[in-house]
């Protein structure tokens, strides 16, 4: 008994390392499924791999399920060495010719081999284009189309180029650029090639397509374009290592004319022209709060997106901001292109950092871009409504005694009144006022010191450091204690004088947007020192320092 439990254990254990290993084997033995392209047309033939990092995998599949929607070709079995990045040394790879039996959106089914099996892929067939009559039985041909006869300006037109030849041809096949003065012409990726078949003829296709954009109404001539290649002499390009021999192709593409139509009538006259298929505008708030206190940084991210325009042609989006209420620092706007299945696509993002700087309800108007659907040929809004923050205040700004700003108009009357009687008591405290003010100067020097804590000619030393060592976070500190000692607050100064406000949003952008490592403290600098007289609060001439003068005479 003693003897037999580790000899069944060892059997336990036994199997479970196998059942361990066959599941690790199930899991390495990956079968990928991928194509060529997923948009082609009945007439052209999309290649299907199925792909294995296991070169022992490989037996051939059940291709019957392809058999409904495909006409199988041919297959190939390739194996070669693995990506960088691979486990493996080997890629076994097995290439399927496919032709499409029937128009619409075809599925090609999951294929197994062994117990590996791939994914389903979905592809997006179109009717078979009829190549022109006068060339298809010609070797080498072009074809050259535009996806629409008539276009408004500035609109996008697609023009597809595509080389049609049933021989081999040598690597050095050419196109010459499309280069035209009365539009702005942008390829859509790189050459694409593929195969098709006419008249039962396979052919290979070299294929490029431009976005083409033009700048006035009328007649548009889009000028022939050269190809030019080498095609082989008989069998001669088939011999690896025998020279390489063969006659020079020579073509030329067909002129086309596109209609170019004006602007509509019915658009607005004092908005952009912005012809698309598609145009889209989004905002993102971070943090996404409506409640704020006074000083606090907000960032809003606009992002217009159009399907058939430009970054270029987009315009720039009018954010309205108060700035009685609202300070708005924006950052450089994010313009992107890319390339989709209808041509390009064009986005505007921009980003602007938001800091309050008052107290109460702030509303941000709506957002409206104008555009004209070229797809329904009609006048189309996109918007963004209206944006509330409830602001409120901040016990560590209060040196700057902002407003409150009422939230309603009935408040604000409820409000006249006590600015009225304030203004009278003020009106009758101000002779009591300067009367203790005429007093306090005949204290001595030494009891004012000790009763204001730091004298305003230190205060006026740090706030110079601050400045010279480009440091906005130390410079608002420095700022802040000066301007206590100053007959007005900050706010008072800043709204008085252009200079000084000019340098405080200076630094309050360094402070709330992404800008504040190349901030410079000379302009604040200069414009304390070029306060008046009467606004300074001792008579000590300033140090000298790197900076200019505080108070130049």
């Amino acid at each position: 008994m003693t003897l037999s439990m580790p000899t069944h254990r060892a059997a336990a254990l036994l199997a479970t390392l196998v059942l361990l290993l066959v599941s690790l084997a199930s899991q390495a033995a990956e079968l990928r499924a991928r194509v060529d392209r997923q948009q082609l047309t009945m007439d052209e033939i999309v290649e299907l791999t199925l792909e294995s990092d296991d070169p022992t995998l490989f037996g051939r599949p059940d291709l019957a399920p392809l058999q409904e929607q495909f006409e199988v070709l041919d297959t190939r079995l390739l194996t070669r060495p693995a990506d960088s990045g691979e486990a493996s040394g080997l890629s076994t790879r097995l290439v399927i010719g496919l032709q499409p039996r029937q128009a619409g959106t075809l599925r090609i089914p999951p294929l197994q081999i062994g117990e590996a099996r791939s994914q389903a892929i979905e592809l997006d067939v179109a009717e078979a284009t009829p190549a022109p009559a006068d060339g298809a039985a010609a070797p080498v041909f072009l074809d050259a189309r535009l996806d629409q006869a008539s276009v408004y300006v500035q609109a996008q037109a697609i023009l597809t180029l595509r080389v049609y030849h049933s021989i081999p041809l040598y690597d050095d096949s050419r196109l010459a650029p499309l280069e035209m003065t009365d539009a702005r012409v942008e390829p859509l990726g790189a050459q694409h090639t593929y195969e098709t078949l006419i008249d039962g003829v396979r052919h290979g296709v070299i294929e490029m397509r431009y976005a083409l954009f033009p700048l006035q109404s009328g007649e548009l001539k889009i000028p022939a374009l050269q190809f030019s290649a080498t095609a082989p002499d008989g069998n001669g390009g088939a011999q690896p290592f025998a020279p390489r021999s063969g006659h020079a192709v020579q073509l030329s593409s067909p002129e086309l004319t596109l209609q170019v139509r004006p602007k509509p009538a019915a658009y607005p006259a004092d908005a952009p022209w912005l012809p698309a298929r598609v145009l889209t505008l989004s905002e993102h708030w971070s943090p996404k709060t409506d409640k704020v206190r006074v000083g606090d940084s907000l960032t809003r991210s606009l992002l217009l997106r159009a399907e058939g325009l430009s970054s270029a042609q987009l315009p720039v989006l009018d954010m309205q901001v108060q700035e009685q209420w609202l300070r708005r620092y924006p950052e450089q706007p994010r313009l992107s292109n890319r390339d989709g299945a209808h041509g390009v696509i064009g986005s505007r993002e921009e980003i602007s950092a938001l800091v309050p700087i008052t107290a109460g309800r702030i509303e941000l108007p709506a957002l409206e871009v104008v555009w004209w659907n070229t797809v329904e040929d009609r006048l189309m809004h996109s918007r963004l409504p209206a944006h509330r923050l409830e602001v409120e205040g901040n016990p560590v700004l209060a040196v700057d005694t902002p407003t409150v700003l009422p939230s309603t108009a009935q408040e604000a009357e409820q409000l006249l009144w006590p600015w009225q009687l304030a203004t009278a008591v003020l009106a009758l405290t101000t002779l009591l006022g300067f009367s203790l003010w005429w007093r306090a100067r005949r204290l001595p020097a030494v009891i004012r010191a000790a009763a204001s804590g730091p004298s305003p000619r230190t205060l006026l030393d740090d706030l110079r450091r601050a400045c010279q060592s480009n440091d906005p976070h130390t410079t608002r500190q420095a700022l802040d204690a000066w301007a206590r000692q100053q007959p007005e607050t900050l706010a008072d100064l800043a709204a008085r004088y252009v200079p000084l406000s000019d340098a405080l949003d200076g630094l309050n952008g360094a402070l709330y947007s992404a800008s504040g490592h190349s901030w410079q403290g000379d302009e604040l600098w200069q414009a304390v020192g070029s306060l008046p007289v009467a606004n300074r609060s001792d008579s000590t001439p300033a140090p000298s320092g790197s900076l200019p003068p505080l108070y130049p005479r």
